[in-house]
């Protein structure tokens, strides 16, 4: 159940809110999204909202990956073990990668230019949109949240930080992504052991092909619900705004600070 209805509907609106959480237009670097994509396929299209294209790009990023060995490849790199690297590399699937890839970070900035242009164009056609959605599961509302708090809760652990700014499905997706990696990486165990000190023991324990994705994964929640939170706070303001100017300004007379 909505609180807003438009029987006259606009071409193009700049949130959605729903149960499951809001969708919004917001200016964006396309080369920072490109970088994410670079980082890992499917992060760019997240960060454009483009879920359903950005879960098929992680899933098929982690299949294609685990077939080619390429993390375990990229460690031995980084070792100086190059023999090893090609040793590990399995050339069956390596061109199925190469091209995935590079339409990642192509589509993700292709989409963020057009995004822009769009956001543009909504701002100015300034169409209504609901701001308030309950169901019988879940509520959700715009409101102020605070940057810095979403990124503690990231902090703590991925998936919390979409939780504070009610994105429901990108953080049960998160959460599952963190649970099999680290479950599949024993990173767990490793820093159990590391704590204790034996950190050869430790080194043993990890999974190396695994655990290279969790860097990638654990910094994107951070800079996601980061910039999300300031995005959705804007977003409050301009509603706000609006709303105040509609029903609380005569018409004619500008209110300005000191006015009486």
């Amino acid at each position: 159940m909505d609180n807003f209805r438009n029987r006259f509907h606009n071409r193009r609106y700049l949130a959605h809110v729903s149960i499951l959480g809001t969708t919004q237009l917001h200016k964006r670097n396309p080369i920072t999204i490109a970088c994410w994509s670079m980082a890992f396929p499917g992060f760019g299209h997240l960060l454009l909202n483009k879920y359903l294209r950005g879960y098929a790009l992680i899933l098929w990023e982690m299949f294609i990956n685990q077939k080619i060995h390429l993390n375990l490849a990229m460690v031995h790199t980084f070792n100086g073990q190059f023999q090893a690297a090609r040793d590990v590399l399995d050339p069956k699937f390596m061109s199925l990668y190469i091209p995935v890839y590079i339409f990642a970070i192509y589509d993700s900035y292709r989409t963020s230019v057009d995004l822009n242009k769009i956001y543009v164009l909504a701002q100015r056609e300034n169409g209504r949109f609901n701001e308030f959605s309950i169901g019988a599961l879940e509520i959700n509302y715009l409101d102020k949240r605070k940057p810095w708090l979403a990124v503690v809760w990231s902090l703590g652990i991925p998936s919390v930080g979409q939780l504070y700014l009610h994105r429901i499905v990108l953080a049960t997706f998160i959460l599952i992504s963190t649970i099999v990696i680290v479950w599949n990486s024993n990173l767990i165990l490793g820093l159990h052991y590391l704590i204790l000190g034996d950190w050869r023991i430790s080194l043993s324990f990890l999974d190396k092909q695994w655990l290279l994705y969790f860097p990638s994964f654990y910094f994107f929640t951070i800079y996601d619900a980061y910039t999300n939170t300031v995005e959705n706070n804007n977003l409050f303001n301009d509603v706000l705004k609006k709303y105040l100017l509609e029903k609380y300004q005569p018409a004619g007379h500008l209110i300005a600070i000191g006015d009486k």
